[in-house]
């Protein structure tokens, strides 16, 4: 195995040995000059000294993405290697995710799993990939052989046209295994059942990063009536519904989303007027809606904030929402309010909450404070990993 290496600058080497998985250009002392796109390389300092492996990244501010932290030498371009990273993910979710009443989850975590550019969530017998970076488009022949070998024979790519754009990312969107059944499947989270069409559906098919809040709305729920904004499939709404709420509204922009929220409905068994969808725009939902008619509100937008420019706009539509629903709840109601959106940390999300709450002039306690379930575990090495954030609301 002969690998190019990348000399990293003896001033610079604080965040690798940090495990940092990104290395910045800045940081860089030497670099080959027949190096291509996405190409396994070694990470070194001073006479050759091993730092790790990972993914190139030409023309980027981020030169490459690491991998594997090791001072032994290693072959990461095997199939073993990658047959073993993809195993090891399994069998933390195995150990503690999958169950009789749970079968969809997240096995590929990106940074979370020490892989980055790649996300895979398991959706019953069907994994549903995104391939975000060129490294792992060049071995993505070795990424399905690996799941092949866990036991999933129908695996989709269901990457974004951004990283075709910005990344070179080939790989097709489309089936990377021969095409059987059908792509819209039965899965089962808690015990509750949910369609997941992983052609047509948002991100790999459905929001598996909210398991745990859902199953914290639940408790709030009994006899309760409930408004999920943003709802999607209705993903909250089909939890609330199974603890006892008396009625659920899920309210979203996109038809086909409360199409499948009804579906959902029916296949639980909610089809006798416990369940209603509405097709609109949220914002105006809430400033149309009467004062006082739900115990809890649920609030769980898109992420409004993509980049760093983007970040004052966004903090100021999080204040809306949540000012919104604090002056139309009930008294003694309960307000589920979530950013996903990297660039707003949980410090700032609170304060912007704090901010709503303070014009609403209601008292408001936090009960909970929620992230990302356990299949999307955070690298303490990247703390930018923690992208999920909640807050559980008691409005007086």
């Amino acid at each position: 195995m002969m690998l190019e290496k990348i000399y990293i600058k003896g001033n610079k080497l604080k965040a690798l040995d940090n495990r940092h998985p990104w290395v910045y250009s800045g940081a860089v002392a030497k670099m080959p000059e027949n190096i291509e796109d996405g190409d396994i390389v070694e990470l070194v300092h001073g006479q050759d000294k091993l730092i790790g492996y990972g993914f190139y990244a030409p023309g980027n501010q981020i030169v490459c993405r690491v991998f594997e932290y090791t001072r032994k030498p290693i072959d990461p371009t095997t199939q073993e290697y990658w047959s073993e990273k993809i195993a090891k993910a399994y069998a933390m979710r195995k150990a503690h995710v999958l169950s009789e009443e749970t079968n969809c989850f997240r096995l590929i975590h990106g940074e979370g799993d020490f892989f980055p550019g790649l996300i895979a969530d398991v959706y019953n017998d069907l994994v549903s990939v995104q391939i975000l970076i060129k490294g792992v488009d060049k071995i993505a022949p070795m990424i399905i052989k690996a799941l092949q070998e866990i036991g999933f024979e129908r695996i989709y790519n269901k990457s974004k046209e951004i990283s075709k754009r910005l990344e070179n990312v080939e790989t097709p969107k489309g089936w990377l295994t021969e095409k059987t059944g059908s792509p819209k499947v039965e899965v089962l989270e808690n015990g509750v059942k949910f369609m997941v069409d992983v052609e047509t559906g948002q991100k790999t098919g459905f929001f598996l990063d909210q398991r745990d809040a859902r199953s914290l709305v639940a408790k709030y729920s009994k006899d309760a009536r409930v408004l999920n904004t943003f709802s999607y499939s209705g993903g909250f709404s089909m939890y609330a519904l199974k603890a006892g709420a008396k009625l659920v509204h899920s309210v979203d922009a996109s038809q086909p989303a409360i199409d499948l929220c009804n579906e959902n409905a029916v296949i639980n068994g909610f089809d006798n007027g416990e369940h209603e969808g509405y097709c609109a725009d949220v914002f105006e939902h809430l400033t149309k809606m009467q004062p006082n008619d739900y115990d809890v509100v649920i609030l769980d937008p898109p992420a409004f904030a993509k980049s760093a420019k983007a970040v004052t706009a966004a903090a100021r539509g999080y204040k809306q929402l949540n000012l919104k629903a604090l002056r139309k709840i009930k008294p003694g109601g309960i307000i589920f309010t979530f950013s996903c959106s990297q660039k707003i940390d949980k410090d700032l999300f609170r304060k912007i909450v704090f901010q709503a709450a303070a014009e609403a002039h209601r008292n408001v306690r936090i009960l909970h404070q929620t992230t990302q379930p356990n299949c999307h575990p955070i690298n303490i090495f990247y703390p930018e990993n923690e992208y999920l954030k909640g807050l559980v609301l008691f409005v007086e």
